[in-house]
């Protein structure tokens, strides 16, 4: 993988070139008008003036006459025009791009969620079979959108983020770049109406667009990045030694049938194996008062919703049966080279936990060797 200090068209055809799997390259930026997409654009310009078949999947303007302008004269694929809601959209036609099968596509607005009724829910999910099919892709999202990065970013900027791509999309890339602006220049370009109309520039500077928040989003772009670097080397093998002393070790998630605050303890997962670039799991035991017959539709829905986000965010998952959770646990990790367990606050009554019956006391007083990370779901921070 390359970063943002290798970005230039011909170190990305230089990719292209080496392999029959399509490439991915990826525009990540810290807030809307950062430039991605004029980026993108002027990339696609360059490439096709070295004579590489590049075509435009999906590009969104957002009305910005700048980055209308660096249009230009490249090649479109046609839009699929739909009826959602009583209103006319035009989507990302996955299978007019493989049938025209350009040498790369450009692809904007990927955490985009697809009408009903196409063949993917979401637009990442398009790219890659775009990519399965041999198709290098150029694309961009903002730090926000991504999946472990939910709850930290809402944190930060006070609103909910609904559409989100999972991190290991950000993992497929096989180069990442951001555009380092300054914050005070990219103020100064909402200001001048390169972002948004006149009469939303108050209101997004109360609210997103403030400088602490942006400094804050602006920091987790740069920490990602350093993160990716480090995980260049993902197939270096690991002695049995750094297994051992948790070097190496894999990081394993606890989650039970009725756990509505999941998704925060599988964004940690996500975050701490993205960080130490380990395999994870997701691991859930079936106890006698907890088979299929005994819960309620209820606790097995939002089961097997937390088994999809966790598949998603790259975790293998693994489902027990046993009389005892914490035992099973226990043996999971020390036979599977677990050195990281994850695990949510107890919410026992307080007497159980005074006398050490709560099963995270169990939990605790059994990991002899390993790390457990109890998340607080009231005091969440990104500080894994």
């Amino acid at each position: 993988m390359t970063t943002s200090r290798d970005q230039t068209p011909e170190s990305f055809l230089d990719l292209v070139e080496k392999s029959r799997r399509g490439k991915l390259k990826l525009y990540l930026g810290f807030a809307p008008g950062v430039g991605k997409t004029c980026q993108m654009l002027l990339e696609a310009h360059a490439l096709r003036k070295r004579g590489v078949d590049v075509v435009l999947g999906f590009i969104e303007p957002h009305g910005r006459a700048e980055t209308v302008s660096f249009i230009g004269d490249l090649e479109a694929v046609p839009r699929q025009r739909v009826e959602y809601r009583g209103i006319i959209v035009e989507e990302l036609d996955r299978d007019a791009v493989l049938k025209r099968m350009p040498q790369i596509a450009i692809i904007d607005e990927i955490p985009h969620t697809n009408p009903p009724g196409f063949p993917n829910r979401r637009r990442y999910q398009d790219v890659l079979d775009i990519l399965d099919a041999g198709i290098n892709v150029i694309c961009a999202f903002n730090i926000q959108h991504l999946e472990s990065l939910k709850n930290v970013v809402e944190k930060i900027v006070g609103t909910s983020i609904r559409e989100t791509v999972p991190d290991t999309f950000l993992h497929r890339a096989d180069q990442i770049v951001t555009l380092d602006l300054p914050v005070e220049d990219l103020l100064e370009r909402l200001k001048s109406g390169k972002i948004y109309s006149a009469d939303k520039v108050p209101w997004a500077l109360e609210h997103f667009f403030k400088d602490s928040h942006l400094n804050s989003l602006r920091e987790l772009v740069l920490r990602e990045i350093a993160e990716a670097l480090e995980r260049r080397d993902t197939h270096a093998p690991k002695s049995a030694a750094e297994v051992r002393t948790g070097v190496g070790a894999r990081i394993m998630v606890c989650i039970s049938s009725l756990s509505p605050r999941a998704g925060i303890l599988l964004r940690k997962g996500a975050r701490l194996a993205g960080k130490l670039n380990r395999h994870w799991f997701v691991v859930y035991v079936e106890t006698p008062s907890e088979s299929p017959a005994d819960i309620s539709s209820e606790a097995q829905r939002i089961l097997a919703e937390n088994m999809e986000k966790a598949r998603e965010l790259g975790a293998e998952i693994i489902r027990l049966k046993a009389d005892d959770s914490v035992t099973a646990l226990i043996d999971f990790a020390r036979s599977h080279g677990v050195g990281h367990i994850i695990v949510g606050r107890s919410e026992q009554p307080a007497w159980k936990q005074w006398l050490g019956f709560s099963p995270m006391h169990r939990l605790l007083n059994q990991a002899s060797g390993l790390d457990v990370h109890v998340v607080s779901f009231e005091a969440e921070s990104d500080g894994l």
